[in-house]
């Protein structure tokens, strides 16, 4: 067999699929932020505490920008990173949907919740599988390297993540008796997919130093952290101020948006920089 070229293409069918799943995530968010407290109705199931509904739905916010992002990259190494961590998110929603499904309402938004955890995560494996051996793994011209210290602390910040959040999707009933909020064992699990996400795109900088390959999803993190603190304020009186928990959350999504801003913004800079300092041909 043949060796695909590693010539950085973004196939028609990747694409495709990630015009699909925009419009999906788009009313998903949608209905959780401006709908939290009909999600019984409007939604594929109860949420008891709209926080709980606008966590997910900051993920989804994050998952719109990706996903356009996709649609319209130009090169497949801007976007690999980011499937591997759907996959992971999507396969713990799925999971967690099995688990609980006397939870879920008979409702058409149901049968499409269904629908899309039933497939997504297996259609976005195999395109990262047929995908993956078109990275060319060279930056683009005047590409910016990102500097070992941040690249590992970032995948420290993702690994603590990771870990914490795989804790509370095996550990419901445990999560529910500190988190900053009240759960149930099934919005426990989301949380814990939710927070997966920035471990496992994180997990990509300890091989891959090239920014063009995180700016889509930097930008994806760095919109969902803006939503989920936003989503903190709006929705305050949800949270449990008498779990230490709380206020530890609170200055962890204070601080991670900090961070992530000052990163982004930083490598930004540097890659203006550098592709104005390439000499027009």
């Amino acid at each position: 067999m043949a060796e695909r070229p590693a010539d950085d293409r973004v196939l028609p069918a990747t694409r495709w699929v990630a015009v699909a799943i925009v419009p999906f995530l788009v009313v998903a968010a949608f209905l959780l932020f401006a709908f939290p407290e009909r999600t019984g109705e409007l939604f594929a199931w109860a949420i008891a505490v709209p926080m709980s509904a606008f966590l997910l739905a900051s993920a989804y916010v994050g998952g719109i920008w990706f996903f356009v992002g996709v649609a319209r990259a130009r090169r497949w190494h801007h976007v690999t990173h980011g499937f591997p961590a759907v996959v992971v998110f999507a396969g713990a929603l799925l999971v967690a949907t099995l688990l609980h499904l006397d939870r879920f309402s008979q409702n058409l938004s149901f049968a499409v919740w269904m629908a899309l955890y039933l497939t997504t995560p297996f259609v976005v494996a195999v395109l990262a599988v047929v995908q993956r051996p078109r990275d060319p793994r060279v930056p683009d011209a005047g590409d910016v390297v990102i500097p070992r210290r941040w690249r590992f602390g970032l995948a420290a910040i993702g690994a603590a993540a990771l870990a914490f959040g795989a804790l509370v999707f095996l550990a419901p009933e445990f999560a529910m008796t500190f988190w900053a909020w009240p759960l149930t064992p099934l919005t426990a699990q989301v949380t814990g997919a939710v927070l997966s996400l920035t471990g496992v795109v994180n997990a990509g900088l300890l091989w891959d130093a090239r920014w063009s390959a995180f700016r889509t999803l930097f930008q994806a993190q760095l919109l969902s952290l803006v939503a989920i603190a936003v989503s903190l304020v709006a929705r305050r009186d949800d949270l449990l101020w008498d779990r230490p928990m709380t206020l530890g959350f609170v200055v962890l999504v204070a601080g991670a948006l900090l961070v992530y801003a000052v990163f982004t913004l930083r490598s930004e800079a540097l890659a203006r920089r550098a592709a104005a300092s390439i000499p027009l041909a």
